[in-house]
């Protein structure tokens, strides 16, 4: 159990419940609702793969370290990219590799102006086992370019509150092999600081190379028909 994901009849939103299995929600799921705001997120503009968010999410002012130790700027060191934001954790079964694996291998296939404009980070939800090293080891599995953050529980879940998107992240379990519910979603930041579109889990490499070479292109979303 990766994640905390549930049906509803409007669409599908986001718990921070803990559930025994993952349950991803079709792509074109229609008025998905947000929990912790009356944001909506639709099916997103014509040759997109992601979900439409609306309105935008604006890019998040924190300050978290990196593997090396280092305090990691989001906005200033991710200025001028396509961003991908992800809060998960490497003992994850399921949601976090697959979500990595894939961007990894659409990353691979994409032309190198593409690779230079995409940054993607990824902050941990389980700072007690996710240690610099770990988190260095297990990130460059997918992708070494791959920026890994670490902050303690109570950062990391007002960070997720402030976007006023993710649930918070909650642990499930009281014995070293515990799992933790969180958020299946990556935030992708175009070159306005602002996520228009956002990726559940699920999406092909061949979608999301198509995808990060619509948005390294323009900068923002294409138009809506």
């Amino acid at each position: 159990m990766g994640c905390a994901v549930g049906h509803a009849s409007a669409g599908w939103h986001l718990t921070s419940l803990a559930l025994r299995r993952v349950v991803i929600p079709p792509i074109g799921a229609i008025g998905l609702l947000v929990l912790g705001s009356c944001r909506k997120a639709e099916t997103a503009s014509v040759g997109l793969a992601g979900v439409r968010i609306t309105p935008a999410v604006a890019k998040p002012e924190f300050t978290l370290r990196d593997v090396r130790g280092r305090p990691f700027d989001f906005q200033r060191e991710t200025r001028g990219k396509i961003t991908l934001l992800f809060f998960g954790y490497t003992h994850c079964p399921d949601v976090c590799p697959l979500q990595m694996a894939n961007i990894a291998a659409a990353l691979k296939r994409s032309d190198r102006k593409v690779v230079r404009d995409v940054a993607v980070v990824f902050v941990t939800t389980d700072s007690a086992r996710d240690s610099p090293q770990r988190l260095a080891q297990w990130l460059a599995n997918f992708d070494s370019s791959f920026v890994g953050l670490i902050g303690t529980e109570q950062r990391v879940n007002a960070i997720q509150a402030g976007l006023k998107f993710l649930p918070q992240s909650v642990r499930d379990g009281a014995g070293p092999d515990y799992t933790i519910a969180h958020s299946a979603v990556v935030l992708a930041f175009t070159l306005d600081d602002s996520a228009h579109v956002l990726y559940p889990s699920g999406i092909e490499p061949t979608a999301w190379a198509r995808d990060l070479a619509l948005l390294a292109g323009t900068g923002s979303l294409p138009a809506r028909p």
